[in-house]
């Protein structure tokens, strides 16, 4: 069963768990679980994905029960009127606070502006040799994208040298490796932690909030948050 974190006549919010596909692709015919339908037959409706995560992300998914509310939903992302919250665990101590303005490139080669704001919560330095360092050293940051390109925080912290754990595509292989072979730990710590917008339809404020799946809290308390 999946985690419902909100529902009303519209709307309905879950919190998806990493590894679990938004909907069928053929870029991934390795999948037989998707979001869509596992809710779909849970609600006992029809649903539309309002937004994307990516396939490794945990957390807030929100879909709408008709076409009309999906269309409205994703013209609100679309202008910016959806804040998005995410929290990381990423590579090495990170500044208290950075905005991260580089753009980014569409699969056409087409540049597209792309802000990230973070803000580091805790910091950790394990007693575990890397390479040329006798530690290890971690954050955990609360990220806010302004804007919502494809695999936009996962780039951008890497683009700064923090890259999120377990990003086997933009992130550090040797890190990657430590806590595959150490913690048997293959998750990308990456998760979707609030969605805060006006609805479209009541224009009453909803704040839908998901706590991190056990993965990602194994990692926290390894690192004595």
């Amino acid at each position: 069963m999946l985690d419902i974190l909100y529902q009303d006549d519209y709307l309905v919010a879950i919190n998806k768990p990493h590894g679990l596909l938004v909907h069928r692709s053929t870029i991934a015919a390795d999948a037989s679980e998707f979001a869509l339908q596992l809710l779909r037959d849970q609600v006992g409706a029809k649903v539309n994905p309002a937004h994307r995560l990516d396939r490794a992300t945990g957390g807030v998914l929100l879909f709408a029960f008709d076409k009309d509310i999906e269309i409205a939903m994703q013209q609100l992302f679309a202008d910016n009127r959806v804040s998005k919250t995410y929290l990381a665990i990423v590579r090495g101590h990170t500044p208290d606070a950075e905005d991260i303005n580089y753009p980014l490139k569409k699969e056409n080669g087409t540049l597209q502006d792309a802000f990230t704001h973070y803000s580091t919560l805790k910091q950790a330095e394990l007693p575990v040799p890397l390479g040329k360092h006798d530690t290890s050293r971690y954050s955990l940051v609360e990220v806010k994208p302004s804007t919502g390109r494809m695999h936009q925080i996962r780039k951008h912290l890497s683009h700064v040298n923090h890259p999120i754990i377990g990003d086997t595509t933009h992130g550090c292989n040797k890190q990657n490796k430590l806590f595959r072979e150490r913690w048997a730990m293959t998750t990308l710590m990456l998760h979707a932690s609030q969605l805060k917008f006006k609805h479209p339809v009541t224009d009453v404020e909803v704040n839908i909030d998901a706590a991190v799946n056990g993965e990602f809290d194994r990692v926290m308390q390894l690192m004595g948050w």
